[in-house]
């Protein structure tokens, strides 16, 4: 995310070019790290959410606690996000007539589509299952407030999960209204409009 989109403003407007557009390759291999690395960054908010939720509801170290189970968990994001995107590697971007790089596949038509995919899998669907984990947290930590009698193992725990909540919200509300402007409105709104929604999800 940093080193995808954000060079290619920075390219865009210092040198009036960017990467994706330089040749091929970079083409296919930055715009699948675009929307590769907004998912994975996604879904591994997402487990951490539900690791701050189980630790807060079980007195007892879940399997989410073992260093090996934690390296598992991250190796299978990273690979079924790869899968589902692996696509973009192999079909899209090509040269037409003239020279120029088009980043629409010759076999199919991958945008304005997969846009309205990488929406689901980066913000709806983590954003339900944030929703609910950090309902959890949420309650937990109120019951922890609450209860004196409480497990010295959970007071440990509770610094972190506020963190965990606030910087979810915060993950929220920055990329939600910018990733549904920017698939259902690209065509519709000023440039203007979209480079400030743009700054936001990409500072």
């Amino acid at each position: 995310m940093l080193y995808g989109w954000n060079s290619d403003h920075f390219l865009s407007g210092a040198y009036g070019f960017t990467l994706s557009e330089y040749s091929v390759p970079f083409c296919k291999i930055f715009s699948f790290l675009n929307y590769f690395t907004s998912q994975v960054s996604a879904w591994l908010r997402v487990f951490i959410c539900l690791d701050r939720y189980l630790s807060l509801r079980y007195l007892h170290k879940t399997w989410f606690s073992q260093s090996k189970s934690v390296l598992i968990i991250v190796a299978c994001i990273i690979s079924v996000f790869t899968i589902i995107n692996i696509h973009i590697l192999l079909f899209i971007c090509h040269y037409n007539i003239d020279g120029s790089i088009d980043r629409q596949a010759r076999l199919y038509e991958i945008y304005p589509i997969w846009d309205y995919m990488h929406l689901t899998l980066y913000n709806c669907v983590p954003f339900i299952f944030m929703f609910i984990f950090i309902g959890g947290v949420i309650y937990h930590v109120t019951r922890i407030r609450r209860n004196s009698t409480i497990q010295n193992s959970r007071i440990q725990h509770r610094s972190i999960s506020i963190t965990s909540v606030i910087t979810t919200v915060l993950f929220l509300i920055m990329t939600m209204p910018t990733t549904l402007c920017l698939a259902f409105f690209f065509r519709t709104i000023s440039y203007f409009i979209l480079l400030i929604f743009d700054s936001i999800l990409y500072p």
